[in-house]
């Protein structure tokens, strides 16, 4: 009988310890897996990267930043009008001209704030400006667009009727605005931007010109291939005295065009009607139309320069 339960008693610990190694190896296998699970899943709440390709697509300024101790040195061209009386053979259709061209630099002074400092050919302009990016957008959509800020003012150096500037303080142009875009997929993004110009001197030298003009631009980017997609831009100035005015004619600033990233250069070729490069000239100032022919082929290049000695070294 003491052998029958010596026997029974045996039997049972070693069931329980069969069982209580099992559910250890289950419990080590499930923690494994578990821990390998979260290593793996995507992490939520990451700042959505590459809305856009470049700091600007035609017109327009985008969200993107240049990141610290980086230089983007920009390169933006308008050449003449393709049609109307300006253009057609005689100036291999605006070829021979050009309308505005744009140098300009912008510098990374965090990640998030840039500086930036160009020059016109259109009115001899020299700009100077901060652009600081508030809001990025998640992937998680806890935020659902990136916003970046713009501040800019802008001399008028040089001018052939140096009489129209009694005072000096009429060459100086001032700029406020507010990108806000989103990265709808991997192909799609949007953005739209309210615009504040101030001139202190309105051009044209025309009655009734107004110094303060808001506007709103709208633009996009549709990705077709890795390294290729279609820009579309467009702004539409709120002014009286332009929406009334008959000679001269304002209209509404509208581009569309390609960009292609070729390594550490984003290369635009587009067609727009917007004769100027700067806001504070495109946005008071077109004067010519699509349905007339007065647009023009034009290139933007932006040329990224790091000066950042941690990113050399990884």
């Amino acid at each position: 009988m003491k052998r029958s339960l010596l026997i029974i008693a045996l039997l049972s610990t070693a069931g329980f310890i069969k069982a209580q190694t099992k559910t250890d190896s289950t419990t080590t296998i499930n923690s494994t897996d578990s821990l390998m699970k979260t290593l793996s899943a995507p992490q939520k709440g990451e700042p959505v990267i590459a809305t856009f390709k470049a700091t600007r697509l035609i017109l327009s300024q985008t969200t993107e930043t240049v990141k610290k101790k980086e230089l983007n040195f920009l390169v933006i061209h308008r050449f003449g009008d393709i049609g109307g009386a300006a253009g057609g053979g005689k100036t291999l259709w605006g070829l021979d001209n050009s309308s505005d061209i744009y140098i300009g630099f912008e510098y990374g002074l965090t990640d998030n704030l840039n500086i930036d400092f160009g020059r016109s050919k259109s009115e001899q302009l020299i700009e100077f400006g901060l652009k600081y990016n508030i809001l990025h957008q998640k992937t998680d959509n806890s935020v659902p667009v990136a916003v970046t800020l713009i501040g800019k003012t802008a001399l008028k150096p040089y001018h052939v009727n140096t009489n129209v500037y009694d005072f000096y303080s009429n060459r100086f142009n001032y700029l406020a605005q507010a990108v806000i875009a989103r990265k709808f997929s991997s192909v799609l993004s949007l953005q739209v931007s309210p615009i504040f110009v101030r001139t202190n001197l309105p051009y044209p030298f025309l009655a009734g010109n107004t110094h303060n003009v808001f506007a709103l631009s709208a633009a996009g980017r549709l990705k077709f291939s890795k390294r290729m997609g279609i820009v579309l831009d467009y702004v539409h100035p709120f002014s009286n005295f332009r929406d009334n005015s008959v000679n001269p004619k304002f209209y509404d600033g509208l581009g569309v065009g390609i960009e292609i990233e070729t390594g550490g250069h984003v290369f635009t070729i587009n067609f727009t009607n917007a004769e100027a490069i700067s806001e504070f000239n495109y946005v008071t100032n077109t004067q010519s139309s699509w349905s007339k022919g007065q647009f023009r082929l034009g290139f933007t290049i932006s040329r990224i320069f790091d000066f950042n000695k941690k990113h050399k070294s990884n």
